[in-house]
């Protein structure tokens, strides 16, 4: 077994340990001076750049050029925390916009590298400013839809954090990095460490995974393949094929009310997790709402089919959804739009979390937020009610016009037991009021709802 990568690898094993035998192209921005010292004229600023240079062979904190990952052509860009800390300056903002603009204008998917410590001190404010460099670099490739992964490695804190790494599409990060807008110098001295960890940041949800050094190779890979090579102006993919549904009963289509709902809540019925590994051959998760949340219930990501085909998902899981899973299945599906990429939606929830930490973590926008990226959606969302098809919670998820259903499911604006409360009824007559609310998926059918029942 070879040994595991370290975690403080200079910034060119970390582009050899992806790229391999396919080697990698250097690229440079034309040459600019600075003023002795830099541009504060920081007494020793340039003697420090020497020993920076003699230290690690480079002459700035980034190398950035072209290389080919797995069976993919991108851009890398990879910080040297060596020098001078992997900080941000003048020089290196040059860098990182240039990067940015290779990718836009070669149209290829640019991978991050980073380890950082911040923006560089002995240039003061024009360091600073260099994120508003990385920021609209970004927002360009962004909006020419082409994918942006990062690596987060051993440190990654300040401004590169916040710009190159935590504004990806994609953030994987090496086992045990320290990763934090906050380095360990200037954070509170009670300061939980495991929050500005890896792990932490896994766990808060603002990482996607947490990566093992000698698996990073193959799983930048499977996620370059993965996000697609489409994107804005290019021609939009076919719909995700409807998956295989495996009712839980023999006996055809539901009866009544009453019966579609059992089918749909029975614990034989199968779930998200199983549709979806018989849909995928590679499934790589998206995790987190970026807004330090997760909800366990709701999956979200890209996969690949057996054909190579690409197909982000989002799927409930059969429990009440969270306003973190809402925000999480609409940043999925505005990164597959943007890619290119179909959707397909699993619907299956008795409707959305209500208690008092839902409300305060809001809810209704979240759920609101859906809706739209849902009816912005260029790309074609494909939906399969599997369960519990409850109320606007579940319809969030549900493709107007493209809506399937399976056998084992009901779709209604209400549980037929909420629905009975609110109407003053005895528990004896849920059931005629589940025939009422005209759940089945026959009904559903018949009344435009669904397009078709998947059997």
């Amino acid at each position: 077994m070879p040994a595991e990568p370290s975690l403080r690898m200079t910034a060119r094993e970390t582009i050899a340990l992806l790229t391999g035998a396919t080697g990698f192209t250097e690229h440079r921005p034309p040459p600019r001076t600075l003023p002795p010292d830099g541009p504060l004229g920081w007494a020793g600023y340039d003697a420090a750049r020497e020993r920076a240079a003699e230290r690690t062979g480079e002459d700035e904190s980034v190398v950035y050029g072209t290389g080919v990952v797995g069976d993919r052509e991108c851009v890398l860009l990879s910080f040297e925390f060596g020098f001078l800390g992997g900080s941000l300056g003048q020089l290196t903002g040059d860098r990182l916009e240039a990067a940015y603009g290779l990718a836009l204008t070669r149209r290829l998917p640019l991978v991050a590298l980073v380890a950082t410590g911040g923006s560089r001190m002995q240039e003061g404010m024009v360091a600073l400013t260099q994120l508003q460099r990385v920021a609209a670099a970004s927002t360009r490739l962004r909006a020419a839809g082409l994918a942006q992964i990062a690596v987060v490695r051993d440190p990654t804190t300040g401004g590169g954090w916040a710009t190159v790494g935590a504004g990806a599409d994609v953030v994987l990060a090496l086992p045990g990095a320290q990763v934090g807008f906050a380095g360990s110098r200037v954070r509170p001295p009670d300061a939980d460490p495991y929050a500005y960890s890896a792990e932490g940041q896994f766990a808060a949800g603002q990482v996607d995974a947490v990566v093992p050094g000698a698996e990073l190779p193959g799983t930048v890979a499977l996620w370059l393949r993965a996000l697609g090579a489409g994107g804005v102006g290019e021609e939009p993919r076919s719909a995700a094929p409807l998956p295989r549904a495996r009712p839980s009963s023999a006996s055809g289509l539901p009866a009544s009310g009453r019966e579609a709902v059992e089918r749909a809540r029975s614990s034989q019925r199968p779930r998200a997790e199983a549709y979806l590994a018989d849909y995928f051959t590679v499934r790589l998760p998206l995790h987190g709402d970026r807004c330090g949340s997760t909800d366990p219930g709701l999956l979200t990501g890209f996969g690949l089919r057996g054909d190579g085909q690409p197909v982000a998902y989002v799927a409930q899981c059969g429990t009440a959804t969270r306003p973190a899973g809402y925000r999480a299945a609409a940043r999925t599906i505005r990164l597959a739009d943007r890619l290119g990429v179909p959707v397909l939606t699993l619907v299956d929830t008795p409707g959305a979390a209500n208690d008092a930490e839902a409300e305060r973590a809001g809810a209704g926008a979240a759920i609101a937020d859906t809706f739209a990226a849902i009816a912005a959606a260029r790309v074609p969302v494909t939906t399969l009610v599997i369960g519990e098809g409850g109320s606007g919670g579940a319809l969030a998820l549900a493709a107007p016009g493209n809506t399937h259903v399976a056998a084992d499911s009901y779709f209604s604006v209400i549980a037929p037991e909420l629905a009975a409360a609110i109407l003053k009824r005895p528990p004896e007559e849920t059931g005629a009021t589940a025939d009422q609310l005209r759940l089945r998926p026959q009904d559903l059918v018949e009344l435009g709802i669904a397009r078709s029942i998947v059997s």
